[in-house]
């Protein structure tokens, strides 16, 4: 293996996005990590002006001259990807002259701020999530005890009843009972999640996404407008296929639901799918995953709720058990994969990210 080659095999497997800069500030090259932080290819990119990726592209032109004039490093903190480009998102970034065959040309790495603060906030998430399933896993079975016994017993008292001839309203309130505890019984098996173990196996994410979809076409009746927006790119992945499918549709429902619940003139709900790379979850980092959106047009998901709605009896919506989108993560969670969610009034969108191993 060439030199040349051992420096372009470390730069295109490296997490940071690099690119190389020539004295006329215009992209020389570009690596994998720039191209998914930037969302375009090299092919689009190479030989246009680096400046026209900066919302400030004045004090980005300002810098790089001033980078190649002192031969200076300068790091630049928070600055806005342009929209015509990526998403507009901020990144740091750091310049640094080099001098190659003679030539000046600057090195630029980037680092995505936004999403370093989401995997932070992804971090603890589920952190706090696994605290509180095991919490609630104890709560759960010291619960579950004592209904047992009150089941039992209600059911000895039904027996009692039918024996001695007695019925009416001493029958009625003893059926009760036996109706209130089951209720719990199974409000606390949903608090549990899933009893078995997930059965993995090779599936087509979009046949799952169109059953859901399928499934909310008939429940709704035309009431919304329903999206279909896929990427038939998107390869197979192992999955449960029974999880995967409760948990997109309970993200799905809740949406359909606050739309329906929130009088609005125009109902839209969009299923779509991506591919994207570079991309970190808990931790771990992945290559390329598999992100679902689940995008509605409803009002939105309350201020003061809308950093705890994955957590169980939390709920936007007066009728809302608030375990729809706790068991949701839960199954996402088993696949190594997190839901996150982005809401505004008009457009609130849950992304379902899924690695998958290519």
């Amino acid at each position: 293996m060439t030199s040349y080659q051992l420096h372009r095999l470390l730069l295109d497997n490296l997490n940071t996005a690099v690119l190389l800069i020539d004295r006329a500030l215009l992209i020389d090259y570009i690596n994998p990590a720039a191209e998914a932080l930037l969302q375009a290819g090299s092919v689009r990119l190479r030989g246009t002006p680096v400046s026209n990726l900066f919302v400030d592209d004045a004090t980005a032109r300002q810098t790089l001259r001033e980078c190649l004039e002192f031969g200076n490093a300068h790091t630049l903190r928070q600055e806005y990807l342009s929209g015509l480009i990526a998403e507009s998102s901020q990144v740091d970034y750091t310049i640094t002259p080099l001098s190659i065959d003679s030539g000046e040309w600057i090195l630029m790495e980037m680092q995505p701020v936004d999403r370093i603060l989401k995997i932070n906030r992804e971090e603890a998430l589920l952190s706090v999530h696994d605290t509180s399933r095991s919490l609630i896993r104890g709560l759960a079975h010291e619960i579950k005890n004592p209904l047992g016994g009150i089941r039992g017993a209600a059911q000895l008292l039904a027996r009692e009843i039918t024996d001695r001839g007695l019925g009416g309203e001493t029958a009625e309130l003893c059926q009760i009972i036996t109706t209130e505890t089951d209720r719990l019984r199974n409000l606390v098996d949903r608090l549990l999640g899933p009893s078995q173990l997930p059965t993995y196996e090779e599936l087509n994410i979009h046949e799952v996404v169109e059953h859901v979809a399928a499934l909310i076409d008939v429940e709704v009746q035309g009431a919304l407008t329903l999206v279909r927006d896929y990427d038939p790119s998107i390869p197979n992945l192992l999955g449960d296929r029974a999880q995967l499918i409760q948990a997109l549709l309970n993200v799905a429902r809740n949406a359909m639901q606050a739309m329906l619940e929130g009088d609005r003139s125009e109902c839209t709900l969009t299923f779509k799918t991506r591919i994207q790379r570079s991309f970190t979850i808990g931790g771990e980092h992945h290559r390329v995953i598999c992100r679902v959106d689940i995008i509605d047009t409803g009002p939105g998901i309350l201020d003061d709720i809308k950093e705890r709605i994955f957590f169980p009896m939390i709920s936007g919506r007066s009728e809302g058990t608030g375990l729809g989108l706790t068991i949701a993560q839960s199954a996402v969670n088993v696949h190594h994969g997190i839901i996150e969610c982005e809401s505004e009034p008009g457009n609130t969108c849950f992304s379902i990210y899924l690695p998958l191993k290519v």
